[in-house]
């Protein structure tokens, strides 16, 4: 208990800006070289909350809330998968509070794809909150969310390994979202981020990270999973050929600027998409779906997602977002 204590005490200070550029950079690398524990990150992400600009939700919403995203880093050059995901299960009813930023580590973050698809991501906190009414999807722009990190991000860069940050970005979602899909850099990091996402009261979630390096599930090989349901951790291997899906190499789902992955999200939205486009998205957005409760199974999961893209709801929906996103300008 006293290190978590120290842990938080420590980040209090951090994001209180109370801390030397020399002390901040220490902290950082000593839990690095340590390893962060699941105690750590939740007691880093619970202060980082803390100083965020919050979405105020209703109880009822934020229990339905549900985040497709990633720690990035993986380096897998591939299009938009999560942001494209999460497009999808607005469409099929979810209600998505998808928090990310521009690109840092890829060549487009889910905020270059989101503009360039057309949405507005310059809206108020009582827009965002009018779009999860209106149509299941807000985006919540971390640069606009997270002012502290202003002073924290020159610390971070300064130093020349991966930090806790890596991890805490997923975790620190303003709307308070109880159910994720989340994606890990590193198996190595599941059960330690499923720790922490249970320590802050997520009820439902899959921590996922490929054997191929994947901050997803990937088409190429199995993925290492997390379930959280109710406090209850469980952990296996998701393998796409039992779920009768085409094994496509890491190739087959590059992406490239932000231009280039909107048009992919198009075409996946169109059915003009290739297979291996199509079905990583119809992987994840299944596994997404599941968590959200809008499926007695993984099997019936991927049906309804079938279903949701072949129809063309998908496209209808994300012009939807599109042009009440504008409409709030």
């Amino acid at each position: 208990m006293e290190r978590i204590i120290n842990t938080k005490e420590q980040f209090e200070k951090l994001f209180s800006n109370q801390m030397s550029d020399n002390e901040a950079r220490q902290l950082l690398v000593e839990l690095y070289k340590k390893g962060e524990s699941g105690e750590d990150i939740a007691a880093a992400a619970s202060v980082m909350r803390e100083h965020s600009v919050k979405l105020p939700i209703s109880n009822d919403m934020r229990d339905k809330a549900i985040d497709v995203v990633g720690t990035g880093g993986d380096k897998s050059g591939s299009f938009n998968i999560s942001s494209t995901v999460s497009l999808l299960l607005a469409s099929l009813g979810c209600v998505v509070a998808k928090h990310g930023n521009r690109s840092i580590t890829s060549n487009s973050g889910s905020a270059d794809l989101l503009e360039a698809l057309g949405v507005n991501l310059s809206l108020s906190v009582e827009n965002q909150i009018k779009m999860l009414e209106e149509v299941d999807f807000a985006f919540i722009f971390a640069m606009n969310h997270h002012p502290a990190m202003k002073h924290i991000m020159p610390i971070r860069r300064s130093i020349e390994h991966r930090t806790i940050f890596n991890l805490l970005g997923p975790l620190t979602n303003p709307s308070g979202a109880k159910k994720y899909l989340l994606g890990v850099f590193s198996p190595d990091y599941i059960v330690r981020v499923a720790e922490a996402l249970m320590a802050l009261d997520v009820r439902r979630a899959y921590v996922v990270s490929s054997d191929d390096g994947m901050d997803e599930i990937s088409l190429a090989t199995t993925t290492q999973y997390v379930y959280i349901e109710n406090g209850i951790i469980t952990e296996g291997v998701i393998d796409p050929q039992e779920w009768r899906f085409k094994l496509a190499g890491k190739g087959a789902i590059l992406g490239g600027d932000a231009i280039d992955n909107a048009k992919i999200t198009h075409a996946i939205f169109e059915n003009k998409a290739t297979d291996p486009q199509r079905d990583i998205v119809i992987l994840n957005a299944g596994f997404a779906l599941f968590a959200d409760g809008r499926a007695r199974d993984i099997q019936e999961a991927f049906e309804i997602v079938r279903a949701g893209l072949e129809s063309g709801m998908a496209k209808v929906h994300l012009d939807k977002i599109v042009k009440t996103s504008q409409k709030m300008a």
